[in-house]
Parts: C-alpha cells; sequence; structure tokens
C-alpha cells in the first residue's frame, strides 16, 4: 500500500473523518446545547448561570478547531517529538483558554461584590482582582515550561525571593491595602457610623484603600487614620448598639427639704420617659456626698444614631434643669465654707 510520510492514504481518510466528526460533535455542543441552555438560563433569578454560558460561548472556533486536529493525529503513527509538540501547542490553548474563563468569572465576582457608588472599595476589588489575573497567568506559564523541560524549581525560587524583596520595600502600604480588604470583608464599621478609636470619635465619611476618613464630633475636623491603625486598635462601633444606658448623677444641696426630695425620683421617672426614644430604669437618693445629697439615675437611649443619643440626653438635662428651677430645687457645686475665729 501507498504510504506518505508512514501512514496509508486510508489512515489518512480515517484521521480526516475523525477531525470532521470531532469538529460537528465541539461545535454541536457549543452552539445547539449551549444556546438552549442559554434560554433556559433566562427564565432563573441568578445570573451565575448565564456567566458560565457565557464563558463556554465565548470559546473561540480557533480552540475547536485545533482540539479536533489534535485527536485526529492520534490515528496516525507521526513522530514522538512531532506528537508532544502538538500536545504542547494544546496545552498552551488549554491554559489560555482556563485563565481566560476564570477572570471571566473573577469579574463576575467583582460586579457583584462591588457598589456603583463606592468607587474605593470597587477600586480595591479590581486591584485585588488584578493580582489573582496575574497569579493565574504566571502558574499557567510555570505549568507551560514545565512540559517544555525546563527547570522551574529556579524560576519559583527566584520569584519567591523578588516578591519577598518587593513585599519588604512596600511593607507599609501592603499592611495598609490589606487592612482595607479586612475592613471591606469584616465590616467591623462602615461609611456613616459613628466610631470611637483611642480618644477621638467621629463619624466615617469615607473607607479608603490606605486610610479612613473620619468627621470629629467634638471639633468637626477630618480625621485621618491609617487602615492598619484602625484594624490593630480597639474600635468602638456606636452604631452597633440598638441602646444605650446612660447613668446620671443629681447632686441637690443639702437645705432640700424632705418633700423635695421625695418628688425628684418621679420627676425624673416622668421627664426621661416623655422623651422620644428613651426609657427610664431607675432613680435612688444614694449618697450624703460632702457638698450635695446624690441622686443616681439610670436610663436608656433606644436609638443606634450617636447624634440622636446625646440630643436626648440634652433634651432630658434641659427639661431636669428647669423643672428643679421651677420647684426651687437648688442642683449642688462643691463649696467650702471657712470660720475665722479673732
Amino acid at each position: 500500500m501507498i504510504e506518505f510520510l508512514g501512514n496509508t492514504i486510508e489512515e489518512y481518510l480515517i484521521a480526516l473523518g475523525a477531525f470532521v466528526v470531532f469538529w460537528i460533535v465541539l461545535r454541536f455542543l457549543q452552539k445547539g446545547i449551549l444556546s438552549r441552555l442559554a434560554k433556559l438560563s433566562k427564565e432563573t433569578e441568578t445570573d451565575l448561570d448565564d456567566t458560565f454560558i457565557r464563558i463556554f460561548q465565548s470559546i473561540k472556533p480557533t480552540f475547536y478547531t485545533y482540539l479536533s486536529f489534535y485527536l485526529a493525529t492520534l490515528f496516525l503513527n507521526i513522530n514522538s517529538s512531532v506528537q508532544s509538540w502538538l500536545g504542547i501547542i494544546l496545552l498552551i490553548l488549554v491554559v489560555y483558554q482556563v485563565i481566560k474563563s476564570m477572570q471571566a468569572l473573577i469579574d463576575y465576582i467583582i460586579e457583584k461584590k462591588t457598589k456603583a457608588e463606592n468607587k474605593d472599595e470597587e477600586n480595591a476589588f479590581k486591584f485585588l482582582g488584578n493580582l489573582f489575573k496575574w497569579s493565574l497567568w504566571i502558574v499557567g506559564l510555570i505549568l507551560v515550561l514545565s512540559n517544555l523541560g525546563f527547570n522551574v524549581n529556579s524560576l519559583i525560587a527566584g520569584l519567591g525571593i523578588g516578591g519577598i524583596a518587593i513585599a519588604m520595600a512596600v511593607q507599609g502600604v501592603l499592611q495598609d491595602l490589606f487592612s482595607a480588604f479586612s475592613i471591606y470583608f469584616d465590616k467591623p464599621f462602615v461609611v456613616g457610623d459613628t466610631i470611637k478609636v483611642g480618644n477621638d470619635i467621629g463619624t466615617v465619611e469615607k473607607i479608603g484603600i490606605k486610610t479612613t476618613r473620619l468627621r470629629s464630633l467634638s471639633s468637626n475636623e477630618e480625621l485621618v487614620i491609617s487602615n492598619t491603625e484602625l484594624t490593630s486598635a480597639r474600635v468602638q462601633n456606636f452604631k452597633k448598639i440598638n441602646e444605650r444606658r446612660v447613668s446620671l448623677t443629681l447632686g441637690v444641696l443639702y437645705d432640700t427639704p424632705n418633700e423635695k426630695m421625695k418628688k425628684i425620683p418621679e420627676m425624673v421617672k416622668r421627664i426621661v420617659n416623655g422623651v422620644e426614644k428613651a426609657r427610664f430604669d431607675r432613680a435612688h437618693f444614694s449618697t450624703f456626698n460632702a457638698s450635695s445629697l446624690d441622686f443616681d439615675v439610670i436610663y436608656f437611649i433606644e436609638s443606634d444614631d450617636y447624634v440622636r443619643y446625646m440630643e436626648a440626653q440634652q433634651e432630658i438635662n434641659l427639661e431636669l434643669k428647669g423643672e428643679f428651677e421651677k420647684e426651687g430645687i437648688g442642683m449642688a457645686y462643691p463649696t467650702q465654707t471657712i470660720y475665722l475665729n479673732k
């Protein structure tokens, strides 16, 4: 029988037939079945299945054509080195296609995790996504080089040393960056929350990649705090409190009559319960102090808004002062009486 490059005409015809069959089957899977699945995916609530459909539909005909060609060559007697190179080309195409598919999936996750109005959060997730994408290309390159016979151990070691050197050079920036990711994922606070860091109390206005900005409640100045400091410090989030306990000491003068002293607990209860979102707990005459007769007052403000909490306290304090003045009850303050003997 007539042979050409070690194969008969019959074997070439079989390989050609196999190529055509593989190509038709692969194209049918992409165009036929995936098209039907795409129609079904539009009826589901989630759009994750739409993303997977788009990923498979984005595979180029070049990939199917070469895959069909490679499978067809398995029916022929081909030199082992040639077959090896054909396999490497297929590996490159597969690695490329897998990386592109995973990148599309990463883009989908970033789109779902970020909000259009929060540009800092979007930029942070995009940066993280790009790191993953570059990592995929590096892994793919190492895989291909390994199959080409290169010793990739030295390359991996070099990448490790280079990565350590870069990490040491930008250590501070990376700390703030990963602290920002920690804040985004863990969400100890969000924009709009009132928090206390150290001695500073402010409302969160912006969470950036490197710093977080607060608006101070006391001075209205802008406080810029590094994300590393925020994640390592003790942060009190007043927004997370459903109700706040207020402990108040009222000191009245020693010459206050008992009849008026007995009115004070009920007076406090009426004033506290008259303020919106305030709930009275108790008020008791507790201490004979050096300059005053002290009442311990406990009440709660049922609000997670720090400003509303302070406004309620102010309203109660003003009402108490006004009622005490009306009843002729003097508020005590530290005094000293000095007696001089002639």
